[in-house]
């Protein structure tokens, strides 16, 4: 298998190595907005995408082959190591739906921390084909859903506006809520080792929904339990070989900035919400960036998405930035457009 070296752009910047011009890749690479997975989706369901390793391979291979982003992450979905835990889960076009709500401390002991190589070989084995389809061209990023992430789609039983039943699980019943998030933290950890050992260059942890909760808290519950993930997999022995970065994302990370730099991460992720060079101002020096356009400024024209680039580019500095939107790409946007940021990126990013 051809292995991405540490030359890569990517693999540097997540360092905060020196690097000729700032990298770009996207969360959520591949979706409904390219035509390219519309197709193959037109033939197989969502589910069938995350657990068919040919399908998985291929729509991960759809934006680097269309847009030569400078790393690939690998297709699936958070949620798929809950139905392993012991969770039923169904992805109609509405959202994701969890058919058993997690609701009393008995679910939750009822609840198991999966082996992933027998729970989840689908997602391994497509890595290993993803590897090959890029045959060294870019890194490939792994990824998981942070535990308090998890814990809102467990309890809620799918998206939620106010999140009731999560507020009600973390301030009504603590020490379950605490049970809970120390399985899915240990999930989360064994499955993106896996994914390491499987031949992921990169891994990130997404945390979309650890913005609901007030600094205190933050601490308490996604930054305490992410620090355990991060933790876990630093005492790897297959992530100290090979030196593999860890990328945590908070989506909503304004309030917590102070906190959000000693998770143990390489890289953090930024939304939209808060200026990057803010950020790099209250989270030092010694982790890189990724971000931070709002996905929804892809709807503009592609002059005005090379000036927001250009922006995000200067408050951003020329070491330890990655590029990157604040979240993942909307379906309705135009491909060009994406074409006009990576090119933007590429050009306006060149240093000397």
């Amino acid at each position: 298998m051809s292995r991405p070296s540490s030359e890569h752009l990517f693999l540097r910047a997540c360092r905060r190595e020196p690097v000729e011009r700032t990298p770009i890749w996207m969360m959520r690479q591949a979706g409904r907005y390219l035509p390219a997975y519309r197709a193959v989706r037109s033939r197989a369901s969502f589910l069938d995408l995350c657990r068919t390793p040919e399908l998985a391979c291929e729509v991960t291979l759809q934006p680097i082959d269309e847009f030569g982003f400078d790393a690939a992450i690998l297709f699936s979905d958070i949620l798929i190591t809950l139905p392993p835990m012991g969770l039923d889960v169904a992805f109609p076009e509405s959202g994701p739906k969890i058919l058993t709500p997690i609701r009393t401390r008995e679910a939750i002991d009822a609840l198991v921390v999966p082996d992933p190589v027998d729970a989840l070989p689908y997602s391994l084995e497509a890595i290993r084909l993803i590897q090959k389809g890029l045959n060294g061209r870019v890194p490939l990023i792994g990824f998981a859903g942070a535990p308090l992430t998890m814990l809102t789609y467990a309890v809620e039983g799918g998206g939620s506006k106010d999140y009731p039943q999560t507020k009600k699980l973390l301030y009504g019943d603590p020490q379950a809520a605490h049970a809970l998030l120390d399985k899915l933290a240990r999930t989360c950890a064994s499955f993106l080792e896996a994914q390491v050992e499987a031949g992921a260059d990169a891994v990130q942890i997404f945390d979309s929904w650890g913005g609901i909760v007030s600094p205190g808290d933050f601490r308490e519950y996604p930054l305490r339990y992410a620090k355990q993930v991060i933790a876990q997999l630093r005492a790897s022995p297959t992530f100290a070989k090979r030196n593999v970065p860890i990328i945590y994302f908070v989506n909503g990370c304004a309030p917590y900035l102070d906190d959000y730099a000693s998770s143990g991460a390489d890289v953090l992720g930024v939304d939209w919400r808060v200026g990057i060079d803010e950020v790099r101002r209250r989270v030092g020096d010694g982790v890189a960036l990724q971000g931070n356009l709002d996905p929804g400024a892809l709807f503009a024209s592609p002059a005005e998405i090379r000036v927001r680039v250009a922006d995000i580019l200067e408050r951003a500095g020329k070491t330890g930035h990655i590029f990157n939107l604040g979240h993942g790409v909307l379906p309705e946007t135009n491909p060009e457009h994406v074409r006009a940021m990576v090119t933007a990126v590429k050009e306006l990013s060149a240093h000397s």
